[in-house]
């Protein structure tokens, strides 16, 4: 529904709407407020009809709120209004799959912004082998919680519904398996996700008194300090190229683009803008 007050609005009050409008749908984002979200950015779209990027940041919300139909809608017209939009390519594909798959709403999560700092010893970006199938890794995207969960001698990575969405692959299992049977702790979270490959960040979470000289994730460097992963990247919604996510050129974001050396990261201060 468009509103009347702003299309009446002089050139740059309309600007002026649009950015304060963008900054508050990508600020309730990033505190899981999909409702919220989700009615700024039709407040948005009744302004701005061809805006593919609210019409994304629509669907996501929609996506989190198990509200399939409508989500796949928004990115129908994000596609209709920007045919190379690939966020919006890659989402109408993944929506069709669930609809086919009848899948159910995904269990409401939360994650915690600290775990996508990057510090060294302490965290370590993986790609997770065996994935599951495309069905079951449709639903999921960047910030999902993941679990580790020792299998005999592999690790699997499960998610909220205790579904098994890959494996650790060899090298870093045999470094972690110790380590967690004799009392370390771990959390992890998707970084990045397509129907065939899972990337996550593990953190170490509780050191046992008895791994004490033992680092989870030892870097060829040897560097010291914390170094931070988050760049709004990290809190954007998709999982798509982060330069295409970021501000004007996407949704609200991934978390691709981010190695265990931190590269491109930025503080959480300077990334206050964008999700």
């Amino acid at each position: 529904m468009q509103d009347p007050s702003a299309l009446s609005l002089a050139p740059e009050e309309r600007a002026k709407f649009r950015r304060l409008n963008t900054e508050q749908a990508i600020n309730l984002a990033r505190q899981s407020r999909w409702e919220e979200a989700a009615e700024v950015n039709e407040r948005l779209i009744g302004v701005f009809p061809n805006d593919a990027e609210a019409l994304n940041r629509l669907g996501k919300a929609l996506t989190e709120l198990g509200r399939y139909p409508d989500a796949l809608n928004a990115y129908e017209r994000a596609l209709a209004a920007d045919p190379t939009n690939t966020i919006a390519q890659k989402n109408v594909a993944r929506l069709q799959t669930l609809k086919e798959e009848g899948a159910t709403p995904p269990v409401q999560q939360k994650y915690d912004p600290a775990l996508f700092i990057e510090e060294p010893g302490k965290t370590t970006v993986t790609t997770l082998v065996t994935t599951a199938s495309a069905e079951t890794l449709a639903p999921m995207a960047a910030g999902d919680q993941l679990s580790l969960h020792v299998n005999g001698s592999i690790i699997e990575m499960r998610d909220l519904r205790d579904q098994v969405i890959g494996q650790l692959e060899p090298k870093l299992t045999l470094r972690l398996l110790p380590l967690i049977t004799s009392g370390n702790e771990y959390a992890a979270a998707v970084t990045s996700i397509d129907d065939h490959q899972v990337k996550a960040i593990i953190r170490e979470t509780y050191q046992h008194p008895d791994n004490a000289s033992k680092v989870s994730f030892p870097t060829a460097g040897g560097g010291e300090g914390v170094r931070p992963y988050t760049r709004d990247s990290v809190l954007r919604y998709e999982l798509e190229d982060e330069d295409e996510e970021y501000g004007e050129e996407g949704e609200y974001g991934e978390m691709e683009g981010m190695s265990e050396e931190g590269e491109g990261a930025d503080t959480f201060e300077d990334d206050a803008a964008e999700s």
